[in-house]
C-alpha cells in the first residue's frame, strides 16, 4: 500500500508533465511537426560547445578513477572553487569552496536547504504565481506553503506589504525565483530592497532568521536591458540554489549548487549541514563527470539570441491574436491572460487547435495561461494560425 504521507503528492499531480505526455500521444496522431508543445520547460538548445569540448578532455586527459569515483560529499574542490571565484568575479563578493555544495541540480539544492531550515509546523512563504514543485517540497520535510497573492497591477514584482500581512513567527524561509518561471518577470531592485526590509523587521519581531531561497536557474536568461540583482548584496540572509539546467542547455545532467554568502547567519554551520542533509536525503554526492564539465565551462552559456528571437516572435504571434500578454523580460516562458475567468476552458480550446500550454492554477495564477519558448523556432512560426484560429473564438 501506498503510505498516506504521498496521497497529495498523487492528488496534485503535475499538469506540466500531464500535457507534455499529452503532447507525445497526439504527435503520433496528427505528426510531430502540426502540434505546437508550449508545456515543458525543456531547453531546445543543443549544450554549448565547450559542454562537448569538456567531456573530450575529461574521458582523454583525466584519470578515470578521480572522474568516476567518489569526491567529496560537497563536491571536487576545484570545482567549488571555481564556482566560488566566478561569483566573486562577477558580483564582488567573497566565496570561498567551504562555501559551495555541489548538487543534483537546483530543485535538490532546495531540498537540502529545506531539509536544514524546517521542523514539521514551519512555514514556506513563496510569491503568486510560483513553480508547483516548492509546496511539494516544502511538504517533504512538513513545512506548510503560505501564497503571498500575485501583484498582477505591478507586473507581478513581488508586493512588500502583501507579504508583511502573511509573515508570522513559524515562516523560516522565502523564495524568490528571479528571472521568473511562470511570468518572465526579472524583479526591480526597488521591490526586492522592500522585500528585505519587511524580512529583517520580521527577523527583529520574531527573534530569529529568516532565510531568502534564491531559485536561479534562470540568472543568465535575460532579454531586456534589466539587471537580475545579486540577493546577497540586498539581504545577507539569501541562499543561492543554482542550475546549469538552462544556462549550459543540459536539464537532464542535473548539476547545480548551494552558496551560502559568509555573511548569513549561521554561515558555517549551515554549510556543514547542507552536506549531511545531501547525504541522508539519499544523494552521496553530484555527478562527478558533471562537476568536472561544468568546472570547465564556467563561463560558457547556451545561445541567449536564439531564446530572445522566440520570445519575441511568440509574443508577437499570441498578442497580435488578441490575447494579453506579458512581455517576457527573462527566463523562456509567455505569461498571457485567459478571456475567460476558468484559464482551464482556454487550454482545452487550444488543445483542439494542436496548440499545448498550461493552466496558470498550476502555478497559483488562475486566470493565466503559460506557454514556454525554448522549442524549435520553426514550431513557434508554424503556430501562428493555430493561435489566430484560438483567438478567433474570443475576439470577434
Amino acid at each position: 500500500m501506498i503510505a498516506k504521507s504521498m496521497e497529495p503528492f498523487l492528488e496534485g499531480g503535475s499538469a506540466i508533465r500531464a500535457m507534455f505526455e499529452e503532447g507525445k500521444k497526439m504527435a503520433k496522431v496528427y505528426g510531430v511537426d502540426n502540434v505546437y508543445d508550449f508545456s515543458v520547460g525543456n531547453p531546445g538548445l543543443n549544450p554549448p560547445q565547450e559542454v562537448y569540448d569538456a567531456i573530450d578532455y575529461i574521458n582523454h586527459n583525466m584519470d578515470p578513477h578521480h572522474v568516476y569515483g567518489y569526491p567529496s560529499n560537497a563536491g571536487y574542490e576545484t570545482t567549488r572553487q571555481a564556482v566560488a571565484d566566478d561569483l566573486n568575479e562577477r558580483f564582488g563578493d567573497n566565496f570561498d569552496m567551504e562555501n559551495i555544495i555541489m548538487t543534483a541540480g537546483a530543485g535538490y539544492a532546495i531540498n537540502i536547504i529545506m531539509k536544514c531550515l524546517f521542523d514539521p509546523g514551519d512555514k514556506l512563504v513563496v510569491f503568486a504565481p510560483y513553480f508547483v514543485e516548492y509546496a511539494n517540497w516544502a511538504r517533504n520535510f512538513g513545512a506548510d506553503t503560505i501564497a503571498v497573492p500575485a501583484n498582477e497591477s505591478n507586473g507581478f514584482e513581488p508586493d512588500a506589504e502583501a507579504l508583511r500581512k502573511v509573515l508570522e513567527p513559524s515562516v523560516k524561509a522565502i523564495i524568490i525565483n528571479n528571472p521568473n518561471n511562470p511570468t518572465g518577470a526579472i524583479y526591480s531592485r526597488e521591490s526586492l530592497e522592500a522585500v528585505a526590509e519587511v524580512l529583517r523587521e520580521a527577523e527583529i519581531k520574531f527573534g530569529h532568521p529568516i532565510y531568502i531561497i534564491s531559485d536561479e536557474p534562470y540568472r543568465e536568461l535575460v532579454y531586456v536591458e534589466k539587471k537580475v540583482e545579486f540577493l546577497p548584496d540586498i539581504y545577507p540572509n539569501t541562499l543561492i540554489a543554482y542550475s546549469w539546467s538552462k544556462s549550459l542547455s543540459m536539464p537532464g545532467v542535473r548539476i547545480g549548487y548551494v552558496a551560502v554568502p559568509r555573511k548569513a547567519d549561521g554561515s558555517e554551520e549551515l554549510s556543514e549541514a547542507l552536506i549531511v542533509a545531501g547525504r541522508v536525503l539519499g544523494a552521496n554526492n553530484a555527478s562527478t563527470i558533471a562537476e568536472l564539465i561544468v568546472e570547465r565551462c564556467i563561463k560558457a552559456r547556451a545561445d541567449i539570441g536564439y531564446y530572445e528571437r522566440n520570445a519575441k516572435d511568440l509574443y508577437d504571434i499570441v498578442s497580435g491574436a488578441g490575447f494579453e500578454c506579458i512581455v517576457p523580460q527573462g527566463a523562456f516562458y509567455l505569461w498571457f491572460k485567459s478571456p475567460v475567468e476558468d484559464e482551464r476552458e482556454l487550454v482545452k480550446a487550444a488543445k483542439e487547435e494542436r496548440i499545448l500550454i498550461v493552466p496558470g492554477r498550476s502555478f497559483s495564477g488562475p486566470g493565466w495561461v503559460r506557454a514556454s519558448f525554448c522549442i524549435a523556432h520553426t514550431t513557434i512560426m508554424n503556430s501562428e494560425d493555430s493561435f489566430k484560429k484560438l483567438g478567433e473564438r474570443y475576439f470577434k
